[in-house]
């Protein structure tokens, strides 16, 4: 990669996952409508002919968007994929939605119900034991490669994740993004539109101070134009206790990931702070106020999730995937609103500038211990990712976020050991577990062989 004339050229990103059907297609399309960078992608799947699609999907995107700045090729080996790369970024699906289904059904028949399943409860850590063996595969290849190269994770559990790259290999350069603070954002733009009278704020307008652990992030500060947004919001958690939708076309009736923000602004009304995730996420990791029964949720105008949608929802990919390979399909450019290029951007040189990711802590939040991966905003600059300090999390904030603390920390143990033991210990102080040691002890036999053929790196 170089800098010319104010664009970096021959940039190489080598994409783990590059089969997907999601956020590969997001790179790719945000690629095609980039102009100040141009290079190659690889894309490196354990399907191979799902990256190979993606190949001549991508190549047919950068048609779309006239530039032709970036050229794409398959690849199925992980270290020669990473051959020279400038970025990698991650985004695998671990296992199948057979093991998802075990993850966020099987609990099910212990009372325990969950919005998400991929990040807090039962579901996120079984989630976490399939993935971190990988992630040790991935981090070893990567020091051993392209050990300079900048790495992007947006697989979940994202901050176990992160965590497991720099444990393997400290001097990665590697973050994590996630885009749930981004939604937040916009409801407070929203509400500044509302209150000022302006007919379109954009999300980045809106200034925000966050810290916590992904899905689980917290809004310190939040301005628009130097105004304080947090009497607005205190106004709106107590004028619109029975939801808030604004999205139009797009309610909690009709997508199983909208959500009317009653969530949000009941912790708002907890807690004096906003809450900076879907209320799916942010239910998770409380102690059962959300998630007590399916007739709760509803009275909180959110969804569960189920894994079947999620299978049904991948056929119609597939067919997608086939249709635009085949021409059946026009290939169509689709904004993503992800910070993926932007940040590429900024890391090669083109600009600086602030937004939310997961790294390891360093004193950005002062009462979490080092090393935890922690959510706050960071600059972006040339060869530079720098977390910005946010000080203490607030006393009684930092009680629900310890015992996911201790989870994050359990099943990294749990992988560098090899061993199930520091997992289940975790698991059976879950907020969302309130069983009985034996019936905790249960659940976690039953789900462990629900995923058995993902756990053969275990060996206790």
């Amino acid at each position: 990669m170089y800098i010319k004339n104010d664009r970096a050229e021959d940039v190489k990103i080598t994409y783990i996952g590059g089969g997907s059907r999601g956020w590969a297609w997001n790179l790719m399309s945000d690629l095609a409508v980039e102009d100040q960078m141009s290079g190659t992608v690889t894309l490196y799947d354990i399907d191979i002919e799902a990256a190979r699609n993606n190949v001549i999907i991508g190549e047919r995107l950068q048609e779309a968007g006239g530039e032709k700045n970036f050229c794409y090729h398959a690849c199925g080996n992980l270290r020669e994929a990473l051959q020279g790369a400038d970025f990698v970024v991650i985004s695998i699906l671990p296992g199948t939605f057979e093991e998802m289904e075990y993850d966020v059904h099987y609990p099910e028949k212990y009372g325990i119900y969950q919005s998400v399943g991929d990040t807090a409860g039962p579901g996120g850590i079984f989630r976490a034991l399939r993935t971190l063996p990988m992630y040790v595969e991935i981090a070893n290849a990567i020091k051993e490669v392209s050990p300079d190269a900048w790495v992007i994770n947006y697989t979940n559990p994202m901050g176990a994740c992160v965590r497991m790259l720099y444990e393997v290999f400290p001097d990665i350069k590697a973050f994590g993004c996630c885009h749930e603070v981004f939604g937040t954002q916009e409801l407070l733009a929203h509400l500044a539109e509302t209150e000022y009278g302006v007919d379109k704020i954009d999300r980045r307008e809106i200034e925000v101070n966050v810290q916590g652990l992904n899905h689980f992030t917290w809004i310190k500060e939040a301005a628009y134009k130097g105004k304080d947004l947090f009497p607005l919001y205190a106004k709106a958690a107590d004028k619109y206790r029975d939801g808030l939708e604004y999205e139009e076309g797009r309610s909690w009736l009709n997508s199983y990931f909208a959500n009317a923000n009653c969530v949000k602004f009941d912790l708002f009304r907890r807690f004096g702070l906003i809450a900076a995730a879907g209320d799916r996420h942010l239910a998770e990791f409380c102690p059962g106020w959300y998630l007590k029964d399916p007739e709760v949720v509803k009275g909180y105008k959110f969804s569960l999730t189920p894994v079947s949608w999620r299978k049904e929802n991948l056929k119609k990919l597939l067919e997608k995937s086939r249709k635009r390979v085949s021409g059946e399909e026009e290939v169509k450019i689709e904004p993503s609103g992800e910070e993926g290029v932007r940040q590429m951007k900024a890391i090669a040189g083109l600009g600086s500038y602030i937004t939310n990711v997961n790294m390891p802590n360093r004193g950005q939040i002062r009462n979490i211990e080092d090393g935890v991966v922690v959510e706050t905003n960071a600059v972006f600059s040339c060869n530079s990712v720098r977390p910005v300090v946010t000080g203490d999390m607030e006393k009684n904030i930092m009680e629900l976020t310890r015992p996911h603390i201790y989870t994050q920390n359990a099943v990294v143990e749990a992988c560098m050991k090899q061993s199930l033991k520091p997992a289940f210990k975790a698991f059976a102080s879950e907020a969302l577990v309130c069983l009985p040691i034996k019936e905790a002890e249960e659940l976690f036999e039953g789900m462990v062989r629900g995923t058995s053929k993902y756990l053969g790196y275990y060996t206790e």
